[in-house]
């Protein structure tokens, strides 16, 4: 068969179609970052290599030294980047380069707006690396062949970004990838030597390969330039982290960190150190400044980069931070795990558990100290990242103190949706005596802030942390305490105000439970298959009754959550309070008739159930006993 006749023409997944649309047609704000991307990959292929070569040195055949290569030509308007690093198969190049294999790709293009400009933004955020090709050149051409096969294995694919893209077979591939791009006659300016190196310079000196490029011409004459090397390395190319930290520029560090997360945005903080002891190992962690959009996929890959003695070992090496960490990027380095450590080794490694224990602290102790230096900052983090980080109390019980203080929560004090007060802050304002750290959880923040259990605490001017997240109740299950105060939910049992309630007041509480047995005693009959039970409430100034959660039953978030994911739920019926002082209540004391008293004390508990942000049983009987009581008002 010729290679004419194994040529194939292919479309794109629909997906990279409605991506490579929109890179093409928009003004990208900042088209240099292609060469960036394309050398991140190189250099990926470059690390996959060596560590397979640590098993298998014949795929280094006989070209050891590796590199990157960067070349160009004004003349015909091209870019070529070259590595000889792993390489790729037919199949391989299908699956990278005809589609997006990321999760949350999905919601990524629900997002997209139209809007050039604005989905430029987003495709930044969404790091597109191969594909940023097509910013600048109208043509890319991939050949590759993957090391350990034959000579004649090679594969050669082109595509303009139309929707479509040809793949062949070629003979006498070098092993590696080359890429060339045929530059867009706006994009011309780029094949320029000396504007290439100072994009190296700017996005890729950290680079632990060399990025080779032919010498820039000196203007001496032609018989001298027969001395000049055929190439030159342009970059730092030693690894990043291994240098010292006062050595290391803050853009470098950017620039590092946009490398290894293919990220397009700066990070928001960074941590570098070099320990020696009991453990020996360097790392590089950073806190992004955006989530990503697999962010609460919990089975997506993540992860720190992993080397050993500067071998690079595995991408998204997950045993080195628990899961509610997930949002960290950055690069561990040790010299006391194996050269040849696997996925299954890592898991049952004691050396793992202690580098994991001490990184947990280091990136905890980072976002504490931004929170303390850049509140700023820190809000942006926790606007990103909160919901995840409100996992740890229950993942990491161990470190439940070090992640309580950077919680953040909405509250009645601040009257905002913003989440930005910390449990210091509460603490700080709390009144004097008060010995309790009081909070509300609730399906929406406006559902939390309009709940009747909050009467008596505006009443008093008592703060309460209003928790809106579905997390929320989960969290607060593992977070009783909080430097030595009580965490209590006001929408649970019995609340316990006897610090900030004067004797008089609880004097008053027990006289209203005993002058009105009767009336408690009367609803709980028509009730009775609906409630646990019936109380006088103490914590009502404005509304008839609210709904009450038993001390050991399962509020309505938990409920919502399992119910959705269709776990069984046990069954518990709520404790009904009531506000003897309120008219509605007073009108039900004095009805003589059952049916009447029944029918108002029922759409009374209803009113409750709305309220509480749930849903009636009922709606239909509710709405007919509510007519049946307006007819009569109106008779």
């Amino acid at each position: 068969m010729t290679a004419e006749a194994q040529k194939e023409t292919l479309g794109f997944q629909t997906e990279v179609k409605q991506l490579l649309n929109i890179v093409i047609n928009s003004l990208y704000s900042n088209r240099e970052v292609f060469l960036r991307e394309l050398i991140s990959n190189a250099s990926d292929a470059e690390d996959k290599l060596r560590f397979e070569a640590l098993s298998n040195n014949q795929l280094l055949e006989e070209d050891p030294d590796l590199a990157i290569h960067l070349g160009y030509d004004s003349e015909a308007g091209t870019i070529t980047i070259r590595d000889n690093g792993i390489g790729m198969t037919r199949d391989e190049v299908i699956e990278n380069l005809g589609t997006i294999a990321k999760s949350g790709t999905s919601d990524f293009l629900n997002q997209l707006t139209g809007d050039q400009q604005k989905d430029a933004k987003l495709i930044g955020q969404f790091g597109v690396g191969f594909y940023s090709s097509f910013i600048v050149a109208d043509q890319v051409e991939v050949t590759t062949r993957k090391a350990g096969t034959g000579s004649s294995e090679g594969v050669h694919w082109v595509s303009s970004g139309d929707g479509q893209f040809t793949i062949e077979p070629v003979e006498n591939a070098p092993r590696g990838t080359t890429v060339v791009l045929h530059l867009r006659e706006d994009a011309k300016d780029f094949a320029d030597g000396h504007r290439l190196r100072h994009l190296v310079k700017k996005y890729s000196d950290h680079i632990s390969f060399p990025v080779r490029m032919p010498p820039e011409p000196t203007g001496e004459e032609e018989e001298n330039q027969e001395d000049q090397p055929a190439e030159e390395t342009v970059n730092e190319a030693t690894a990043l982290w291994t240098r010292p930290r006062n050595e290391v520029s803050e853009d470098e560090y950017k620039a590092f960190y946009k490398h290894i997360a293919h990220d397009f945005e700066d990070p928001l903080t960074w941590s570098h150190n070099q320990v020696e002891g009991t453990l020996n190992y360097t790392s590089l962690l950073y806190i992004p400044g955006r989530a990503p959009f697999d962010l609460y996929n919990r089975d997506a890959s993540r992860g720190l980069k992993l080397y050993v003695q500067r071998v690079f070992i595995m991408d998204d090496a997950e045993q080195f931070l628990p899961l509610y960490l997930r949002f960290v990027r950055g690069v561990i380095d040790s010299s006391d795990l194996s050269l040849n450590v696997s996925r299954e080794i890592l898991q049952n490694d004691s050396t793992v558990n202690s580098l994991r224990t001490a990184l947990t602290k280091r990136v905890l102790d980072m976002l504490k100290k931004l929170a303390n230096n850049d509140p700023e900052k820190y809000q942006q983090f926790w606007d990103q990242f909160g919901q995840v980080l409100k996992e740890g109390p229950a993942e990491d019980f161990g470190n439940r103190e070090k992640i309580a203080p950077l919680l953040r929560f909405a509250s009645t004090h601040t009257g905002e949706t913003t989440q930005n007060v910390s449990l210091d802050d509460y603490v700080a304002r709390m009144k004097e005596g008060q010995e309790k750290i009081y909070f509300l959880t609730s399906d929406s923040h406006q559902a939390a802030k309009s709940s009747p259990h909050l009467e008596i605490f505006r009443k008093k001017g008592i703060e309460v942390l209003l928790l809106s997240d579905r997390i929320d109740e989960w969290m607060m299950g593992y977070l009783s305490e909080y430097e030595g105060k009580h965490l209590q939910d006001i929408s649970r049992g019995d609340l316990d105000l006897d610090e900030v309630e004067s004797e008089e007041e609880k004097k008053e509480q027990e006289q209203a439970s005993e002058e009105h047995k009767d009336l408690v005693e009367r609803i709980q009959g028509v009730l009775s298959d609906r409630v646990k039970e019936v109380k006088v409430t103490k914590r009502l100034t404005e509304s008839p009754a609210c709904l009450v959660v038993g001390d050991y039953d399962m509020g309505q978030q938990m409920r919502k959550i399992m119910e959705a994911a269709g776990q069984p739920v046990p069954d518990a019926k709520p404790i009904f309070e009531i506000n003897v002082d309120h008219p509605l209540l007073q009108r039900l004391e004095k009805e003589q008739g059952e049916e009447r008293f029944s029918d108002l004390a029922q759409v009374i508990f209803d009113q409750a159930t709305l309220a509480s942000g749930q849903e009636i049983e009922d709606p239909g009987t509710y709405v007919s006993r509510l007519n049946r009581l307006l007819l009569e008002l109106a008779e």
